[in-house]
């Protein structure tokens, strides 16, 4: 409706606005509040595909999709341990000076290189099904991540969950009623769109599970008899090498998707996925059985996530 140049400048715009506000936070709710905006940011990755998808031929699409998929983890790879290394030295508030100066940077970029869209599509924002969504999600969400403070079968987490059920259903019905609904419901449940999205979910689960998981193996105290007691340097140091698979890969799953197409590129990421946690499963007393499994498992994301546009794209064209 709006541009896609337009809507990226706008994204990045929210990050910059959410890094002031975390940089300038001493309590919880502002931090929360500027994370929030953050969030928007995370648009730039299907904007920069679409507005690839506009400007390329059709032939130099699917290489491009696969390296702009891939800087997902390059983007992690090289902010974990420099974030490490800048919280050591300074403080977390300096963390989102720097995400600031960074998305600032962006603007300027996509200001400079990235010509607007002519495409664009008539209609008016859903700003009832965005209410209704994010309330849904937070429903959903903010008990998957309290319920072990709260209690699993506690009141607050059932009825939570149980009030996200219930705006869901009612999100949808809303939604299959609008003409230019936030969601194509009807278009999603088709069932190569549908598997291609749980695909994600998954696959999602499964690189924030490597996130999240090894740099807290990595750090724990080897009183602990599991840990190896590394610093934040240290255990970002160690992961790093894994973005930097995920990135050095988009070349070939290019190529796979050329040659056998987007399922096959998805079915040997997730895969090599799995193959990753399964040696993570029986290797896991050396730091170096932490790095391999952790490249194997960065490979697989890689494979798979830059699988999923071009997956998508080919079925609804």
């Amino acid at each position: 409706m709006f541009g896609k140049r337009r809507m990226l400048i706008a994204s990045l715009g929210m990050m910059v606005l959410g890094s002031a506000v975390c940089a300038l936070s001493t309590t919880l709710v502002p931090l929360v509040v500027g994370r929030t905006l953050q969030g928007a940011a995370v648009g730039a990755i299907p904007l920069g595909i679409a507005i690839l998808r506009d400007e390329l031929p059709p032939k130099k699409i699917p290489g491009a999709m696969a390296t702009i998929s891939a800087t997902l983890g390059v983007g992690g790879a090289i902010g974990l341990p420099f974030a490490a290394f800048v919280a050591q030295l300074t403080n977390w508030h300096m963390l989102f000076v720097v995400s600031g100066i960074i998305g600032a940077l962006g603007i300027a970029a996509v200001l400079y290189f990235v010509p607007e869209s002519p495409q664009r599509n008539p209609g008016r924002f859903d700003f009832v099904g965005a209410i209704l969504l994010s309330i849904a999600l937070v429903l959903l969400l903010l008990p998957v991540s309290k319920g072990n403070t709260w209690g699993w079968t506690s009141p607050t987490t059932i009825g939570m969950f149980t009030g996200s059920v219930v705006v869901f259903v009612g999100w949808g019905v809303y939604e299959l009623r609008r003409p230019r609904p936030l969601v194509d419901l009807r278009l999603s449940r088709r069932r190569p769109i549908l598997m291609t999205n749980l695909a994600s979910i998954a696959l999602g689960f499964a690189m924030y599970s490597n996130a999240l998981a090894f740099p807290q193996l990595l750090m724990a105290p080897t009183e602990t008899g599991y840990g190896f007691g590394l610093s934040m340097v240290a255990a970002g140091l160690v992961l790093a090498p894994s973005g930097l698979v995920m990135m050095a890969l988009s070349p070939v799953s290019a190529r796979i998707t050329q040659g056998f197409g987007p399922r096959v590129t998805l079915a040997c990421g997730a895969a090599i996925v799995g193959i990753g946690y399964l040696v993570a499963y029986v290797l896991y007393t050396e730091v170096w059985h932490i790095l391999v499994a952790a490249m194997v498992i960065g490979a697989g994301i890689g494979l798979a996530f830059a699988a999923m546009p071009a997956l998508i794209m080919q079925r609804c064209h």
